[in-house]
């Protein structure tokens, strides 16, 4: 019979940390069941290759317990005070970087993102299907999405906390996050800062194209055409949320409750608003752009398109939000 090779690491993993847990006295709760015990669901300093701590983690501060209670959206979670070796599997990488937690694995969109690129050196791309890598990675907690697969199984690797895409507004998510990490209050400061900004950046914008001057996001992806919502990145949230720029009737009929809406490059010019912001993968198939359609939109005779890269701009995390809003101002102010 052919033998597993994942077992032997497995059976490794969980001998060291029933080890630890005999010497671990500095829980900071023990009321959760034994089953949630067993099951506990970009930084350049992060060694990202599978070896262990190299000793230059941030050490918790002395006498404070090693372990604190997370209350996640599926139940309480036993999670570390201070994680060191961080996987996110799903949209939260810039979130975790952003406040400056080690990342040791992340998926593949954001290794993907050029902007991600040089904080996430030496960091691991991981699958929830690479159970195996995982183990080699040693993570202290792992971060994904609610359909997020073998679930059961990385709670045995790493306390594991999933989010439901969508459930919480992207700026609470980031909160949320920031509980996790033990990060609430610099997670809540940089909230009340970013939320200032963005705002007087839709004021000015507004002041200077009108206030009743619509705007479009739009995206080739897959040789399909997206338009989007308010909540789908991509700088919707921005441009809709915080800056209050209007987005044309059709969008808001068809994209406003799902988030995104897949249209014809035929009939675009039905969604277009005086602005145009595409988010373009050079990679991608972007031939609705030489059109006569395409070209006889109002936003693009009148030179009002910006473009972006889509693999920085997909995102709605704080490193991502920061970029996004430069992009927007310097656009649309020539800032």
């Amino acid at each position: 019979m052919r033998k597993h090779p994942i077992l032997l690491p497995i059976l490794v993993f969980l001998f060291l940390l029933a080890f630890t847990a005999c010497g671990g006295n500095e829980s900071t709760e023990s009321g959760a069941s034994s089953e949630e015990n067993m099951n506990t669901t970009a930084s350049p300093s992060a060694a990202g290759d599978g070896t262990p701590p190299t000793g230059n983690e941030a050490s918790p501060p002395k006498n404070e317990p090693v372990t604190r209670i997370y209350q996640s959206e599926n139940g309480p979670v036993e999670v570390p005070a201070h994680p060191q070796r961080v996987v996110v599997l799903a949209s939260f990488a810039g979130n975790v970087m952003a406040l400056d937690v080690p990342l040791v694995g992340v998926d593949q969109w954001s290794k993907m993102n050029p902007r991600f690129r040089q904080r996430l050196e030496g960091v691991a791309e991981v699958t929830d299907e690479d159970l195996e890598k995982l183990i080699e990675l040693g993570p202290d907690l792992i971060i994904g999405l609610s359909n997020t697969k073998n679930l059961d199984r990385l709670r045995q690797i790493a306390p594991t906390v999933t989010y439901t895409y969508g459930k919480l507004d992207y700026l609470t998510q980031h909160l949320e996050i920031g509980k996790l990490l033990n990060k609430e209050a610099e997670a809540q400061a940089w909230i009340e800062d970013f939320r200032r900004r963005a705002r007087q950046a839709g004021e000015d914008i507004r002041a200077k194209i009108g206030q009743d001057v619509t705007v479009s996001v739009i995206e080739s992806f897959n040789k399909e055409l997206y338009v989007f919502g308010d909540n789908w990145g991509r700088g919707t949230e921005i441009l809709y949320q915080e800056m209050k720029l209007k987005m044309p009737e059709k969008v808001r009929e068809t994209a406003l409750k799902d988030g995104y809406y897949l249209i014809s490059p035929e009939v675009l010019p039905e969604f277009a608003g005086d602005y145009l912001i595409i988010s373009k993968d050079p990679d991608a198939d972007n031939s609705f752009q030489k059109t006569e359609t395409y070209k006889n939109i109002p936003a693009v005779k009148n030179g009002r398109v910006f473009e972006a890269n889509a693999r920085e701009f997909y995102f709605n995390d704080p490193l991502t939000l920061e970029y996004q809003l430069e992009f927007f101002i310097k656009n649309f102010l020539g800032e």
